[in-house]
């Protein structure tokens, strides 16, 4: 099966849920500092779910770029993941209009752990559909340390949102640090 109209149509979804999120950001009713500043809790929000629809977009094409073929579990796993990243909007919404409020911060680890969650059965048909655990995606992949450890932090996360919100913001924002360099294990292995 052709993976061109996969990569369309996931580019598609990604970019709807970028213009969703910044259709949410309200313009201010005013033109003081203090307007301003009202709005920092959205915005940052924003910033961050932007970074992480982008980093998904990135690692999403990497992993088309190698892959010669898809599938059905292919298509499927493909939708589960952008069923979890398409609840990005609401969960960042929530999260800025209320300020970082313990159970807004929660659920968006959630989703956030739902979209990690999700990107490894997409990992696995797509390593399947090219020749299974010889291919240059399954070599490329390897552990996949900071796929685990992203899940690992956004657990975390989740059972401090109760307890410290904002330490539960920062475990995310490390995890998105963490990826926000593209991984390089691809593109290696497609040069040898």
């Amino acid at each position: 099966m052709n993976k061109g109209r996969l990569e369309a149509f996931s580019d598609g979804v990604l970019a709807i849920i970028i213009t969703i999120m910044v259709l949410e950001l309200k313009v201010p009713h005013g033109a003081g500092w203090d307007v301003l500043a009202a709005q920092w809790p959205v915005f940052l929000s924003y910033v961050l779910s932007f970074v992480y629809v982008g980093i998904y977009w990135n690692n999403h094409h990497h992993f088309l770029h190698a892959a010669q073929k898809v599938n059905g579990a292919s298509l499927w796993a493909n939708l589960h993941l952008l069923f979890w990243l398409s609840l990005m909007p609401v969960t960042t919404g929530w999260m800025g209009e209320n300020q970082f409020a313990p159970l807004p911060v929660a659920v968006y680890g959630v989703v956030l752990l739902m979209c990690a969650l999700a990107w490894q059965p997409f990992q696995r048909s797509l390593i399947a559909a090219n020749g299974g655990k010889d291919s240059l995606l399954a070599q490329a992949v390897g552990a996949d340390w900071k796929g685990w450890l992203a899940v690992a932090m956004y657990v975390s996360g989740i059972a401090l949102a109760f307890v410290a919100p904002w330490v539960s913001c920062l475990f995310y924002a490390t995890v998105a640090a963490i990826w926000f360099i593209p991984d390089r294990r691809i593109e290696s292995r497609i040069k040898q």
